[in-house]
């Protein structure tokens, strides 16, 4: 009857399902957070590039 109790036990407890949930959710996170600096990247290098071409276009003023 010992053994019984003592599966009995362990299939109750839950005291690491938080932990779980947890590490699940952060590794959620951190996938949607990739996923969209993927998905943004070549509008970011787009961007970029033209405000160089933008700003390499500047010549500066001799304080006239």
């Amino acid at each position: 009857m010992k053994l019984f109790d003592m599966i009995k036990k362990f299939h109750n407890d839950e005291s690491g399902a938080v932990t779980v949930d947890w590490v699940v959710l952060t590794a959620a996170v951190v996938g949607l957070g990739f996923a969209v600096i993927y998905a943004a990247d070549d509008g970011m290098t787009t961007l970029a590039t033209a405000i160089s071409t933008e700003v390499g276009g500047i010549t500066p003023d001799a304080g006239n």
